[in-house]
C-alpha cells in the first residue's frame, strides 16, 4: 500500500489494470442520491438465465465498496477485487445457492468513512461525521425501490440481503439491526471497535430479536481489536436470541487478513450461508 501511494504520488505509472467482468453485469453510472446529495455508480450483477427466465423473480444482495466486488479495473487497489461474480456463477451453476442478483454500490470516497459509521468517532486524530442512517435511508428510498422498478427481484426482507467489509460490515450490522428492510446481513470483518464498540452496546438494547440471518466472519492475522469486536459482537446477538449455525455464524479465518483477497476466499461461504438451496 505504501509503495503505491508513493508511485502515485511520484507520477510513476502503476500496474496495468486488467478487466475481470464475468457474467451479465449492468452499469447504473453516476446514480444520484438526493438524501446524500451525491453520485456513485451501481453496477448489478444478474445470474444466469436471467434473461431466459422472463417470469423469474430473484432475492437481492446490496453490497458496499461496489469498486471492489467484480473488476480488477475499478478496485481501489489495482486487480485486487472480491471476484464476486465469478463466485456467484460457480455456485449458482453448480446449483450451490439460489440464483441471486447482486448490487455493487461504489462508496463515496473521501466520504466512505461517513456513509459507514452510524455513529460519529475518529481515525487516529482525523474526526468523522457520521452519516450512517442517510446512508440507510439512500438505501431504501432511493436505491432498493429503483432496483425493485428495474429488474425482477423478491422485495421482501427475507430476500433483500446487505454486506460490506471493514467500515461497511459495520453499517451492514447497524442496519440490520435497526432496519426491518434487511432480512439477511453478511458483515466480513467488520469494525466493531468503532466508537467504543457502539455496535455491541446498540445491539444489548434491543428490546426484541431482530428477524435476520447473519454471517459474520474476521481473519486471525487481523488486528486484535478486529478478532475482539467481532467476538463481542456474536455474543451480544446470542445473548438476544441468535442460534449458532442457524441464523449466525461467527467464522474465524486462520490467517484470513484484512483485505479484499481474504473476503473473497470467504465470500462463497457467506453466500451458501445466506443462500444455500
Amino acid at each position: 500500500m505504501i509503495s503505491l501511494i508513493l508511485a502515485v504520488a511520484l507520477g510513476q505509472q502503476g500496474p496495468v489494470r486488467v478487466s475481470t467482468l464475468t457474467g451479465n453485469i449492468q452499469t447504473h453510472a453516476a446514480f444520484h442520491s438526493d438524501i446524500l446529495t451525491n453520485e456513485r455508480n451501481v453496477n448489478v450483477y444478474l445470474p444466469p438465465n436471467y434473461d431466459k427466465e422472463p417470469a423469474r423473480h430473484y432475492p437481492v444482495l446490496y453490497m458496499g465498496d461496489g469498486q471492489n466486488l467484480f473488476d480488477g479495473a475499478t478496485s481501489f487497489i489495482p486487480n485486487q477485487e472480491w471476484r464476486a461474480d465469478e463466485t456467484a456463477e460457480a455456485l449458482i451453476n453448480a446449483g450451490l445457492i439460489e440464483p441471486i442478483i447482486i448490487v455493487g454500490i461504489d462508496n463515496a470516497g473521501g466520504k466512505r468513512a461517513e456513509e459507514y459509521t452510524p455513529v460519529s468517532g475518529k481515525i487516529g486524530e482525523y474526526v468523522v461525521n457520521a452519516k450512517g442512517d442517510d446512508y440507510g435511508r439512500f438505501l431504501t428510498i432511493e436505491l432498493k425501490p429503483y432496483i425493485d422498478k428495474t429488474y425482477r427481484t423478491k422485495t421482501g426482507p427475507n430476500d433483500t440481503a446487505l454486506g460490506g467489509s471493514s467500515l461497511g460490515g459495520l453499517i451492514a450490522l447497524h442496519l440490520g439491526v435497526t432496519t426491518k428492510t434487511f432480512g439477511k446481513i453478511a458483515a466480513m470483518s467488520p469494525s466493531v471497535w468503532w466508537a467504543n464498540q457502539f455496535l455491541v452496546q446498540e445491539t444489548k438494547s434491543l428490546t426484541a430479536k431482530p428477524k435476520l440471518r447473519i454471517w459474520l466472519d474476521v481473519g486471525t492475522a487481523e488486528p486484535q481489536e478486529m478478532l475482539s469486536g467481532a467476538q463481542a459482537e456474536s455474543d451480544a446477538l446470542v445473548a438476544k436470541g441468535f442460534k449458532m449455525g442457524q441464523d449466525l455464524t461467527l467464522f474465524v479465518d486462520k490467517g484470513g487478513k484484512h483485505n479484499e483477497d481474504s473476503w473473497s476466499r470467504r465470500f462463497g461461504m457467506a453466500l451458501m450461508f445466506l443462500f444455500k438451496k
